[in-house]
């Protein structure tokens, strides 16, 4: 399974009076080198003190050399409120983390026009369904429609045989976050054992049902006609979560087995 990097990043919002919150900046930290990758606006609309904003993004970077990029977000999260603010932290995948920072830049301070992407289904791009793989619980049940065609994550080749879903809930973090894109290999040949699931389980719909993302781990028992699940268990990577319990094999169906998670810079 090819997983990215774990980065986090915060977003940059400047508020003028008179005006709404308006997108300033985004900070991506690395955790394993506490490294901060940042990218502001050089110019804010409507601002008479031009000049603060012009010199904050090398303030910021002289801090963050000095300092970390632990202790820096720390410092803003306790300090900025009122003219510029920082919005809360959020886990993201990355393979590269300046990519990823202009793809970020671009989703929240200033969008950029962007040429049509020729989608090639199961060639160059898979499906996305609309279904949400809740990754703290069993969520709500839900019809499963196509929504969107994604490309596939590096090194993973398209087929027809996998598909791509949205992640809700924190419990497979930080491998997984909440809100990444995860995909899947229908009907995996082999043992499920430790391996990432995603699972459905009967709803009051045909096609809906509720789903869960977690790692399979099961208990086997001899009977005459060979052997049958004793217990299985749905694991979460994250302790704040409970491990979920499947009583009755026959309301439980495996979907699909982990194979990647797709990038922001992927996305």
């Amino acid at each position: 399974m090819l997983l990215p990097r774990r980065g986090e990043y915060a977003v940059l919002g400047v508020c003028l009076p008179g005006q709404a919150e308006a997108g300033y900046g985004v900070l991506l930290r690395d955790p394993a080198s506490d490294s901060v990758y940042q990218r502001c606006r050089r110019v804010v609309p409507g601002c008479e003190d031009q000049e603060l904003f012009e010199l904050l993004p090398e303030d910021l970077e002289a801090k963050a050399r000095e300092m970390g990029g632990e202790r820096l977000l720390a410092l803003l999260e306790d300090a900025l409120s009122n003219t510029l603010r920082i919005a809360d932290r959020r886990l993201v995948l990355v393979r590269d983390f300046e990519a990823a920072l202009a793809r970020l830049y671009e989703r929240y301070v200033e969008p950029v026009r962007r040429e049509p992407v020729r989608v090639v289904p199961f060639v160059t791009h898979l499906p996305l369904y609309s279904l949400r793989a809740a990754a703290g619980r069993f969520g709500e049940d839900m019809e499963v429609e196509p929504e969107d065609w994604v490309a596939a994550p590096a090194g993973v080749r398209p087929a027809r045989d996998l598909y791509a879903v949205h992640v809700a809930g924190r419990s497979m973090e930080p491998e997984i976050p909440d809100g990444a894109v995860a995909v899947f290999r229908s009907a995996p040949a082999g043992s499920r054992q430790g391996k990432r699931v995603l699972v459905w389980r009967r709803g009051a719909s045909e096609a809906g049902g509720e789903f869960t993302l977690k790692v399979y781990e099961s208990e086997k028992r001899s009977i005459e006609e060979g052997w049958e699940h004793a217990r299985i268990r749905l694991k979460p990577l994250n302790p704040d979560y409970p491990v979920l319990e499947l009583d009755e094999e026959s309301d439980h169906r495996v979907l699909g087995e982990l194979v990647g998670v797709l990038a922001i810079d992927e996305e």
